[in-house]
């Protein structure tokens, strides 16, 4: 009886939430700290019930997780309730109460024990070493005042994009899947690729692409796509590690693909005063050139192991599953006509939403999908797989205000300025070395968050634009769910081939090398971000593309036959040298490219006519 009472006030709180947050859009969103309050509160409640026990986790939540949820529910309550008044304050002049002072400790423990309840102690670990910073340089009351008293510390920009925007595109990827939209695009991709060389590797690449505009995490690709399509590359010939490594790459670039991206990106727009449409312009050629350099690494190893494609009597055909299911893209391209005429992203994002259900009731052959259960389903979800974003947003607020209110931001880029005396190279490898770092402990979002506050003003300061920087932080941010020793995306996808994690995680690292490249091209030449004259940005985004592909058959030893290692060596080179966007150097790598092509070209055909 109590464990079915705990599961009724588990829907009910999340159910609410996602219904709260599509009303919004229509209504208008309140006042920050209202709105902000509202969803963190929601979250609070949702994490305290689902995720029971303070260290040891227990099947159902306890006393003191009911007193944690009071505890929310009075801390944010009493900042409603006097609004008013703290719109008047002046922040560090006016004295902060004892209540305030009491309230805003206790709320500030709350939310640092929520986010290690959901997403480990990376983040609340971080979270305390800024604070005892800040406790050093500056009164107690000061930090409560900053982190709970005004909209700069937990209440910041970041928990406002998780409120305003995050949510809203994680229920639009919820009502997606329970409305088919999750066939549609395994069918579309088999049909596609799946006769090819390799091509269950590349339906794994083209599935994990689509499913990444309807979900921002790599992990949850991984386990929505890759019980499908690990099993069917292991089935045709393809290493387990291997199987696993493609799957996984191909999921986590799910949070660079738009139009739906992670996040962090969201973050991003808000940081730079852009819409959301202009960060996912921003993302569109370096996303390409991600599942480009992926697809092509799995037809070298399978043209290199001499592996086929699906058997026919298993691929659908592409115009039946246009029929049949095409008209599931609709909520996709809504949402795009959206974006791309100006619209909000959150009224985009309730609009592809609203749509699922009416646009699968079109046709018979998806009707079936449509339930009552699979839409309450979609709602509880949505809420459910908010919680991370929202409070990895919370806690990075905590971090965002000591560094604020220390002004540690000017002393670290000092630092990393001395660091790397002056140079912008080393400042990139610097920073590219933090996100991956900073990522194996904690999600996206908050990673990127801390290398904005912590290491952008620094290569700012070195010449790089705002747009390259960020971009920069955002894409190694990402990379290291496929980067070991921590590699999460490895690990679901290592767990389900029943592969080595480390043979796994190298295999992802050379399946997806040129995503650890692109970022240092574009941060020197920002044509690859779409910024610039056409004709530069045409040129460097077809030099890379040809690069990438270069890179690719480097790294897995087969052109237009089997390479020899030093044919693998001088190709590697002549990749980098294309990626770079320059013309001497990627006339030079062409030019390199174009020798060891024909030089395999022309012996094939020597072979060839020696055997007619």
């Amino acid at each position: 009886m109590y464990a079915r009472a705990i599961r009724v006030a588990i829907f009910l709180v999340a159910a609410s939430m996602s219904v709260y947050h599509l009303i919004v859009p229509f209504i208008g969103a309140p006042e920050a700290l209202y709105f902000r309050g509202t969803h963190l509160l929601f979250s609070l409640a949702l994490t305290f019930l689902a995720y029971p026990g303070l260290v040891r986790r227990a099947e159902r939540p306890g006393w003191l997780d009911f007193v944690l949820i009071a505890a929310s529910i009075v801390t944010i309550v009493y900042l409603w309730i006097h609004y008013d008044e703290l719109q008047d304050r002046f922040v560090y002049v006016d004295d902060i109460t004892t209540v305030q002072l009491v309230l805003g400790a206790i709320f500030i423990v709350i939310v640092l024990d929520a986010t290690q309840r959901v997403i480990g102690w990376a983040l609340p670990a971080t979270a305390l070493v800024f604070l005892g910073y800040a406790a050093f340089n500056a009164r107690p009351e000061q930090i409560v005042e900053m982190m709970y008293l005004t909209t700069e510390g937990i209440f910041g920009p970041t928990l406002g994009v998780s409120a305003g925007y995050v949510i809203l595109f994680v229920l639009f990827g919820t009502f997606m899947e329970r409305t088919g939209v999750g066939r549609l695009f395994m069918e579309f991709a088999l049909a596609l690729t799946g006769r090819s060389a390799g091509g269950p590797g590349k339906v794994a690449v083209v599935s994990s692409s689509l499913f990444g505009t309807i979900s921002g995490s790599a992990v949850a690709n991984v386990l929505v796509d890759g019980p499908i399509t690990i099993p069917l590359m292991k089935r045709t010939g393809f290493r387990p590690p291997f199987a696993a490594a493609v799957e996984a790459v191909a999921s986590t670039g799910g949070q660079i693909m738009p139009p739906v991206m992670g996040a962090a990106a969201f973050v991003m727009a808000e940081f730079l005063g852009v819409s959301y449409f202009q960060v996912t312009v921003w993302a569109l050629i370096p996303a390409v050139l991600y599942y480009v350099a992926v697809f092509y690494a799995v037809h070298f190893e399978a043209k290199r192991v001499g592996l086929g494609g699906v058997p026919d009597a298993e691929v659908p055909r592409l115009a039946i599953v246009m029929r049949e299911r095409g008209h599931m893209f609709t909520p996709i391209l809504v949402m795009l006509v959206g974006l791309f005429t100006g619209y909000s992203a959150p009224l985009c994002a309730l609009a592809g939403t609203l749509s699922c259900v009416p646009v699968a009731l079109l046709r018979k052959t998806t009707r079936h999908d449509v339930t009552w259960q699979g839409i309450i389903s979609a709602l509880e979800d949505g809420a459910k797989q908010a919680i991370p974003v929202a409070l990895a947003c919370a806690s990075a607020g905590i971090v965002i205000g000591s560094i604020a209110l220390t002004g540690a931001g000017i002393n670290f880029t000092s630092l990393v300025l001395s660091l790397t005396q002056n140079s912008l190279a080393l400042a990139l490898v610097l920073m590219a070395l933090a996100g991956i770092v900073l990522g194996m402990g904690m999600p996206t979002t908050p990673a990127y968050i801390v290398m904005v506050a912590l290491l952008v003003p620094a290569i700012y300061k070195l010449g790089v634009i705002a747009p390259a920087a960020h971009m920069f932080a955002f894409y190694f941010a990402i990379l290291s769910a496929i980067t070991p020793p921590v590699a999460l995306a490895v690990y679901a996808a290592a767990g389900l081939a029943k592969a080595n994690m480390w043979t796994t995680g190298w295999a992802a690292m050379r399946a997806a090398a040129p995503a650890y490249i692109v970022p240092f091209m574009f941060a020197y030449e920002p044509a690859l971000l779409m910024i610039g004259d056409w004709t530069t940005i045409v040129a460097a985004t077809a030099s890379a593309t040809i690069g990438v592909i270069a890179l690719a058959a480097g790294f897995f030893g087969y052109l237009l036959a089997p390479l020899a290692l030093w044919q693998r060596g001088v190709l590697l080179v002549a990749a980098v040298l294309l990626i770079v966007p320059e013309v001497i150097s990627s006339i030079v790598g062409g030019a390199i490219l174009l020798l060891i092509g024909g030089g395999q070209w022309y012996a094939r055909r020597r072979v060839a006519s020696g055997t007619a």
